[in-house]
C-alpha cells in the first residue's frame, strides 16, 4: 500500500489579540483562555506571567528582571489522506513555538516547538474509545493497541518534509504530572530545569507518549512548587540551549498555574516524596478566568467529532497504513 499522507503546517500569532479559528481544539489551552467577555484580560495576564517568569529563570545579566520577552505561535497541522475527498484536510495536531525577545540588543532568538500538545485523535482516543471498552468491564483496562494509530501518525509528522522544513529540533511536550502517581526526588540538579523527579510507575499518558517515540522525566524548576513532566526525543539536557528551556518553562508553568492552581499555583514546595492532588487546598488562583469542568465536556464532543469526521472516513485505509508502518 502506497499511501502518502500530506501534512500542511500553519501558524497564527498568540498575543492578547488572538480569536481561535474554526478548526482549533475548544479545549485547547490558548483557545480556552481567549473566549468569553475576560478574554483580552486573561490573554494580556497570561503572556504577563510568562514573561516574568521568563525573566525570574533567565536572570543573568539582567538586573531589572525585564530583558526578555517571549513571543507565542500556534502551529496547526492538518493532515490530507487523500486530496481528492470532499472531506479535505482534517485538523490533526496543533502546538506551540516560542520565541525570545531580547530587548536589551533587539534580537529574536529561536525557542522551543512543541510546548501544548493538543490532538483531536487523542481526545477520541481517552474519551470515546477507551470508556467504551471499559463500559462493561468489572476493572479499568485499556486494548492491547491503545495508541498505536495515534503514535505512528505523530512519528509519521515528525519524519515529514513539512516538519523538517519548518522546525530544526524535535519537539519537547511539558504537562503536569500524574495526580496517580507518587514521585522522588533523586538529588540530581538542573541550572534551568531545576530538581529531577522518578515516578514509581508509568502513567497511561506516559505509556501513550511513549508509543509517539516520546521519553519522559520530571523536573521542579527554581523556584516552582511541583514537578512538571517534560516529553522529549533524544537528550532533553543536552540538545537545548538555556534560553530554550526558558521559554518552555515559563510558558507551560504558567498555563498550569491557571488549570491546575492546586497542584502548580500551591502554598507550599513538593518535598522529596510526592504525590499532586486536586483536592489540596492550600494555593492561590490567578486572575485569570478558566471553566475546567466545561473543558472536560468538551473533550467528549471532540472525540465524537474525529470519531465522524476521520476514524470512520478513513478506517479502513487508516488500519492498513497503521499495519504496514514501519515506524
Amino acid at each position: 500500500m502506497n499511501t502518502e499522507f500530506a501534512f500542511n503546517i500553519k501558524s497564527t500569532c498568540f498575543d492578547e489579540h488572538y480569536h481561535p479559528s474554526d478548526a482549533t481544539r475548544a479545549t485547547t489551552n490558548f483557545a480556552n483562555l481567549a473566549r468569553g467577555e475576560s478574554r483580552e484580560e486573561n490573554l494580556r495576564n497570561t503572556l504577563r506571567m510568562i514573561d516574568n517568569r521568563f525573566n525570574s529563570l533567565a536572570h543573568w545579566d539582567n538586573p531589572t528582571q525585564d530583558r526578555y520577552s517571549v513571543a507565542l505561535e500556534i502551529i496547526s497541522v492538518e493532515m490530507t489522506i487523500d486530496p481528492e475527498d470532499q472531506h479535505g484536510a482534517f485538523p490533526l495536531i496543533e502546538i506551540l513555538k516560542t520565541a525570545v525577545i531580547d530587548r536589551k540588543t533587539g534580537q529574536r532568538i529561536e525557542g522551543m516547538v512543541g510546548n501544548n500538545f493538543s490532538s483531536y485523535v487523542r481526545d477520541y482516543d481517552f474519551s470515546v474509545l477507551l470508556p467504551e471498552y471499559n463500559q462493561d468491564r468489572a476493572t479499568f483496562a485499556t486494548p492491547d493497541d491503545f495508541g498505536d494509530l495515534h503514535g505512528k501518525l505523530f512519528k509519521h509528522f515528525l519524519n515529514s518534509r513539512a516538519y523538517k522544513e519548518s522546525f530544526q529540533k524535535p519537539p519537547v511536550i511539558c504537562i503536569s504530572a500524574s495526580s496517580s502517581k507518587t514521585y522522588h526526588r533523586t538529588g540530581l540538579q538542573h541550572p534551568i530545569l531545576g530538581a529531577e523527579y522518578v515516578q514509581n510507575e508509568l502513567s497511561s499518558t506516559d505509556q501513550y507518549f511513549d508509543k509517539m517515540g516520546l521519553h519522559v522525566r520530571f523536573f521542579m524548576p527554581p523556584n516552582g512548587v511541583a514537578p512538571l513532566a517534560f516529553y522529549f526525543v533524544g537528550d532533553l539536557l543536552g540538545d537545548y540551549t538555556n534560553l530554550e528551556l526558558i521559554s518552555l518553562i515559563s510558558t507551560m508553568e504558567t498555563f498550569q498555574k491557571i488549570y491546575r492552581p492546586e497542584i502548580y499555583n500551591a502554598n507550599s514546595a513538593a518535598g522529596p516524596s510526592y504525590q499532586p492532588s486536586l483536592k489540596h487546598q492550600d494555593y492561590s488562583l490567578t486572575k485569570i478566568v478558566y471553566d475546567r469542568e466545561e473543558r472536560s465536556q468538551l473533550a467528549v464532543k471532540q472525540g465524537r467529532f474525529t470519531e465522524e469526521h476521520f476514524i470512520k472516513p478513513y478506517k479502513h485505509i487508516l488500519e492498513q497504513w497503521a499495519a504496514e508502518c514501519a515506524l
